[in-house]
């Protein structure tokens, strides 16, 4: 499976390591207790965006592991 930005964060936790890797870009959403309530619906592009993390090496390091 590949991920883009278009991808919910469901999708993306699905990879082995997703957690640590999200960690190491700092994406906020893994620790957040309302983001579980919306993985199916957040896009990975979208929360990049909002917190400013660079989506293109996230979704290297992502797509290394998926």
């Amino acid at each position: 499976m590949k991920i883009t930005k278009s991808s919910t964060l469901a999708e993306v936790l699905k990879i082995e390591e997703a957690d640590r890797i999200l960690s190491k870009h700092n994406l906020p959403c893994v620790s957040c207790p309302f983001a579980k309530y919306e993985m199916e619906k957040l896009k990975i592009g979208k929360v990049c965006e909002m917190y400013e993390i660079n989506l293109e090496n996230l979704l290297k390091d992502l797509n290394e592991k998926a």
